[in-house]
């Protein structure tokens, strides 16, 4: 007969092993949905025709104020676009109603309004509404604190020298470009790539799979050399 104190300690041990999965399996989920959102978001119904041009007007609507919004705080501060753009819609809806006033006032008309069909519609945000996305928000903060907890702690000595090297790259991009021209870079590349990958998704795909396996090589070239890469693939 098995001794009671040995049952009750495999138990404790297997609950312990279930829990650390559980935990790695939330967090996997979390890191999963956090990492996985901008690519929902640019694979999204509306995104994915605006981004490849399905509607080409609309597109270039959307491209040509993207980029002009982008110059523009290139070469103002952003408190004198936001005070300019402002200013110029004010001066729009302004004219706009005093042109209808006078055309109902040669005509004799009472149309009334002329923007009460958009003063009518309902712009509150319900409160279901926000706390959704509170908390939507909330659960991508906790994964993005837990993802640097990870990384700052050394949990994983590979994944935190990854993160040291991304870095170290990005100081050579910040003496180059400052964050107004990375998103213009941005927005150029996201609405000029996928028209050019769809033409040419076979020899991209060919070449993406060959650096692919350049750089997985490489990897676990590294990771064999590194210390504790033993003990890290015996634990997973």
């Amino acid at each position: 007969m098995a001794d009671p104190m040995t049952q009750s300690t495999q138990i404790s041990s297997s609950q312990g092993l279930n829990d650390g999965h559980t935990a790695k399996s939330k967090d996997s989920k979390f890191s999963d949905s956090f990492f996985s959102s901008p690519v929902s978001l640019i694979q999204s119904p509306q995104v994915y025709d605006l981004v490849h041009w399905r509607d080409p007007k609309k597109s270039g609507v959307v491209f040509g104020l993207s980029m002009l919004v982008l110059l523009s705080l290139a070469a103002f501060s952003m408190i004198s676009v936001v005070s300019y753009l402002l200013l110029a819609l004010l001066c729009v809806t302004i004219s706009f109603r005093i042109y209808k006033s006078v055309v109902q006032a040669v005509q004799k008309s009472n149309e009334g309004h002329p923007f009460k069909a958009l003063m009518d519609k309902d712009v509150t945000i319900p409160p279901e509404t926000f706390r959704k996305h509170v908390d939507l928000c909330l659960s991508y903060i906790n994964c993005a604190l837990k993802k640097m907890s990870r990384l700052f702690l050394v949990e994983d000595l590979v994944d935190s020298l990854k993160l040291a090297v991304v870095m170290w790259l990005m100081t050579y991009v910040g003496a180059v470009f400052n964050g107004i021209t990375i998103l213009i870079l941005a927005d150029i590349l996201l609405f000029g790539v996928p028209p050019v990958y769809e033409k040419n998704k076979t020899q991209i795909d060919h070449y993406i799979g060959i650096a692919r396996n350049q750089v997985n090589s490489t990897m676990a070239k590294l990771q064999e050399k590194l210390p504790g890469a033993m003990k890290r693939c015996k634990t997973e």
